[in-house]
């Protein structure tokens, strides 16, 4: 980790790599942007992941006083990471045959027909207690009625992946037992509210004369304001939202899994070790003696002994850590291996064939239904996620290593 000083800002920037030769210059410009606010407290600070996002870098965290800022967290509300071990060996996976190929592609196969992934959502309402309990107390909601439709919209959505970088993986962890790891966020709900609430702050900025300018993308919310307590109301709406997204679509994953494995294997399957984490949110915690908004944004709470997922590029492997409680980020680590490539730039420097070659080099199996952008996935757009963990060392411990045997995307 290195620190760069209040040359160029108000609060010191802490960031958590080798040298500043190993940071984009769009992202530092976009922490010094974050240094200059004067609500922003104690320092900035970035993750070994970070990169570019839109007004905050993803992999910052900031602890703001009495003060939300919509950028800060996303318009991705929710997104983040849930996890499950097995007690059946991963093996079973390439070496038992199927009647629609191996046991991987048969369980691929399944989920697919599933879990609707990419820009497709189920065709009937569903299920989902979050939502249920959201049209119950709708005057928690009502301030903000060109929100309210999609409140009852996200029915649709409980239990989709997503595109982009959302994934479905089948993972082998060091003992060579299966496990299940999943990455989605709120996905249309958590847009919108971000969206709206964004574009609501730089409205009241504007009208405030605010000393934050229009082009950092870091507008404001007062907590203590009708707007931010309404903000505040529906981020964590998003967040719960997008936590039972991850538990519905954990079950039909895990019911897949133990119906192949009795069908084709004989084998009864057992889960445990559940973890079910945000990496894209805004929580009041206290730190240094004083109750902040902590904003995670690409980021994980490490508070100490606490359990945390950070996954790699697709194709690479993940972690799962054990947090230090380490106050220098405000107990926070990466949520990733973070980007090095653009999706456009992916592209330009990976065609189909050589990522499709590469994964099956590695004995990867992919389910995707469109492979003409793979590349904007593909491992080598990512850091080196073995670098990104001994980054941040002081952060986190890493407790199990997992690497990815087959994979959905949207």
């Amino acid at each position: 980790m290195f620190v760069i000083s209040e040359e160029k800002g108000k609060k010191p920037i802490k960031i958590w790599l080798k040298s500043i030769d190993d940071i984009e210059i769009g992202c530092l410009e976009q922490a010094y942007n974050l240094a200059n606010l004067p609500f922003v407290k104690n320092w900035v600070a970035l993750m070994p992941d970070t990169h570019l996002g839109k007004g905050m870098p993803i992999g910052g965290i900031i602890g703001t006083d009495d003060v939300i800022i919509p950028n800060a967290v996303g318009s991705d509300i929710g997104c983040g990471m849930i996890f499950a071990k097995t007690n059946i060996k991963a093996h079973f996976l390439r070496e038992v045959k199927t009647g629609n190929g191996m046991l991987i592609q048969s369980i691929i196969g399944a989920s697919q027909r599933e879990i609707p992934v990419g820009k497709n959502h189920h065709k009937k309402m569903q299920e989902s207690q979050v939502i249920n309990e959201a049209l119950n107390n709708i005057e928690k909601y009502i301030k903000a009625p060109i929100l309210l439709p999609q409140i009852e919209d996200a029915s649709y959505q409980i239990g989709t992946l997503g595109g982009g970088n959302h994934f479905i993986e089948f993972q082998e962890d060091e003992e060579g037992y299966l496990c299940i790891m999943i990455h989605t966020g709120s996905r249309h709900l958590g847009k919108q509210i971000g969206d709206y609430f964004h574009n609501l702050a730089k409205d009241l900025n504007s009208k405030w004369y605010s000393q934050v300018p229009v082009d950092y993308q870091l507008a404001f919310l007062p907590f203590m304001s009708d707007e931010g307590r309404l903000y505040v109301n529906y981020m964590n709406l998003a967040l719960d939202f997008a936590h039972e997204s991850r538990e519905v679509i954990l079950k039909k994953i895990m019911s897949i899994i133990y119906d192949q494995f009795k069908k084709y294997c004989n084998e009864e399957v057992e889960f445990s070790d559940k973890l079910n984490v945000h990496h894209n949110y805004a929580a009041l915690e206290l730190h240094y003696g004083k109750n902040l908004w902590v904003h995670r944004k690409g980021a994980i709470s490490a508070k100490k002994g606490e359990k945390g997922i950070i996954p790699g590029a697709m194709g690479s492997f993940s972690y799962i850590v054990e947090g230090k409680g380490n106050q220098e980020s405000f107990m926070s680590s990466s949520h990733g291996a973070g980007r090095v490539h653009s999706r456009t730039k992916a592209k330009e420097l990976y065609d189909v064939e050589s990522v499709m070659t590469d994964l099956k080099d590695q004995g990867v199996v992919l389910g995707k239904v469109s492979k003409k952008d793979v590349a904007e996935e593909c491992r080598f757009a990512y850091k080196d996620i073995d670098t990104v963990i001994e980054n941040q060392l002081d952060l986190i411990k890493p407790i199990k290593k997992l690497k990815t045997i087959g994979v959905i995307k949207g």
